[in-house]
């Protein structure tokens, strides 16, 4: 074949190029978070190339079922009509590029942007579809090697189907056995350097009752940099007592780290015997926390829990992963969930154990990728005749069974970004808008709070947005959505996927940065603290708003600084 004849054979054709188009278009509208145009280009290219994919595929439906080919001036007047209002629209949304991202930065408390670099946007695009068509041509190359070798043994129709079977079967072991592994173990190894891990790690506490201390079962250097940070963050007893006045206790926090064994059964043995070690069973609050994909956990989070009840606080939490939130939550689900598991039915049975009047009341925690885990172990059926105290949940993700029960059950009329259950007597959603407070009166025995945010992608991401609109589309937007959102199917799947990456590229209240302020909030709500009121919650909030950072402890910042 020469090689006119292959740039002739390889030439995108109009149809497909014009559906490449439209969807080129359709990736340049907003959607939860805003792009730059490098992201914007990238994700344009991506869309285009599988618009143009899709106007092959129709075509070759449309060949297959011998339906009959326009020729002629038929033929260029089809392509002149496909071709042309593509571009029209093409040229309109890249005007209209700058005004919709504004639409979004502005609705999630960001600058706007004077302009758009929109030459850059459609280079970057057209780089990115060519070498993605260039792929698309590679592997069509050899799909026709496989079934022309085949043709010397059966039918071409049965050589196609058996050269494309072929052709998939060795992509996809490739890609479980061999590509995927070595990506997984470079990003794991990666991770678990960056977290200065062993000879790396800062000298251990001098406290010798302190968690990785000399007493301590706990492997100072096996936490990784997430649970030495947890560790020596929060506030000290002092600090707790200068905000109430009272007498306060030091709060006991304690983690296991992943490197500490290999068993997650074991890291949670270990958790237990450690708390034991430290008489956390005798405090008034014990809370099983599950960190995030890289075993990280809110300071914002912790730090108020602390200041509410005097420091009679325990925390354990065990870490199950060292990836990225979003990686662990398509890579690593079975070890966040069974280090969950794990970690909640150790400290559970124990628990259940001890006398009903000198027991601390249980409560469970976790945010992003942990808040999938943590209500992944919370199990009502076996915790159903003496069950938790409460539960907070911050940012769980979308495939999280509880919350998606629980929002299916959502009183009628009351929006998905911000359910009410019945009258909020077990189940509570609160924004930065709304608090727990304002969505109900009176608790029952289990007070559960989910606190989320309507411009968080990786709560509202919906896996059926491929062909339908998500439920919160077909809603009047929340106050962080721009109501320039509109559904687009597959782009807009795209969009939202791209979305949950820059999830925590947004100012605090937006997107998957949950805020200290709307945790106090919350745990007020969750833990009913004796005697707190009103004026108690303004007073943290001011406290926590006069400290930099995501934490609430000005002494735990100097601490850490010194690490």
């Amino acid at each position: 074949m020469t090689g006119l004849k292959m740039f002739r054979l390889h030439m995108p054709g109009i149809v497909p190029l014009s559906v490449g188009l439209l969807f080129f278009s359709a990736a340049l509208t907003p959607s939860l978070i805003p792009r730059g145009w490098l992201l914007q280009g990238i994700l344009a290219g991506l869309v285009m190339a599988i618009g143009y994919m899709l106007g092959r595929f129709a075509i070759f439906l449309w060949t297959a079922l011998e339906f009959p080919k326009p020729r002629g001036r038929l033929l260029t007047f089809a392509r002149t009509a496909v071709l042309l209002p593509a571009l029209a629209l093409l040229i309109h949304n890249l005007s209209k590029t700058t005004d919709w991202q504004n639409s979004v930065r502005l609705h999630v408390d960001m600058e706007p942007i004077e302009s758009t670099t929109i030459v850059g946007i459609v280079l970057l695009s057209l780089a990115v579809f060519s070498a993605l068509f260039l792929i698309g041509v590679a592997i069509q190359r050899i799909f026709d090697i496989l079934r022309f070798r085949l043709y010397r043994y059966m039918a071409p129709r049965a050589a196609g189907v058996l050269g494309l079977a072929v052709l998939l079967t060795v992509a996809f072991i490739a890609s479980r056995d061999w590509v995927l592994p070595a990506t997984l173990q470079f990003l794991d190894t990666s991770y678990e350097t960056a977290q200065n891990l062993f000879d790396t790690a800062p000298p251990p506490p001098g406290d010798p009752d302190f968690p990785g201390g000399a007493n301590s079962l706990v492997s100072w250097k096996a936490m990784g940099q997430p649970g030495r940070n947890f560790i020596m963050g929060g506030p000290t007893a002092a600090e707790i007592s200068d905000f109430t006045g009272r007498t306060a206790k030091k709060p006991i926090r304690v983690y296991v780290g992943r490197s500490q064994d290999k068993s997650p059964k074991a890291r949670a043995q270990l958790a237990l015997q450690e708390l034991i070690r430290l008489k956390a069973f005798d405090r008034k609050i014990l809370l099983v926390a599950s960190p995030t994909g890289t075993g990280w956990l809110d300071p914002g989070s912790h730090d108020i829990l602390e200041m509410m009840h005097d420091g009679d606080v325990a925390t354990v939490a065990v870490q199950y992963s060292y990836l990225q939130s979003p990686l662990a939550l398509v890579f690593e689900t079975r070890t966040g969930l069974d280090q969950a598991s794990a970690t909640m039915d150790t400290i559970y049975r124990y628990w259940r154990q001890l006398p009903e009047d000198g027991r601390p009341r249980l409560y469970m925690h976790g945010i992003s990728l942990g808040a999938w885990s943590s209500m992944y172990s919370f199990d009502i059926i076996h915790m159903i005749n003496e069950p938790i105290a409460g539960a907070l949940w911050s940012g769980p993700p979308f495939p999280s069974a509880h919350w998606l029960h629980a929002t299916a059950a959502r009183n009628s009329g009351t929006p998905f970004v911000l359910p009410r259950i019945e009258d909020g007597e077990v189940i509570r959603f609160a924004s930065q808008y709304v608090t727990p407070q304002e969505q109900g009166s009176h608790w029952g025995r289990v007070r559960i709070v989910f606190l989320q945010y309507a411009s968080d992608p990786i709560v509202f991401f919906d896996p059926n947005s491929f062909w339908r609109s998500p439920q919160w589309m077909r809603e009047k937007p929340a106050p962080d959505v721009s109501p320039e959102l509109t559904f687009m199917p597959v782009v807009t799947q795209l969009q939202l996927a791209l979305d949950m990456l820059l999830a925590t590229h947004l100012p605090q209240r937006h997107g998957h940065n949950y805020d200290k302020m709307d945790y106090i909030d919350a745990w007020a709500a969750v833990t009913g603290p004796a005697g707190w009121t009103a004026e108690d919650t303004a007073a943290l909030k001011s406290l926590c708003s006069a400290v930099e950072g995501i934490g609430c402890s000005k002494s735990a910042a100097e601490r850490l600084s010194r690490m």
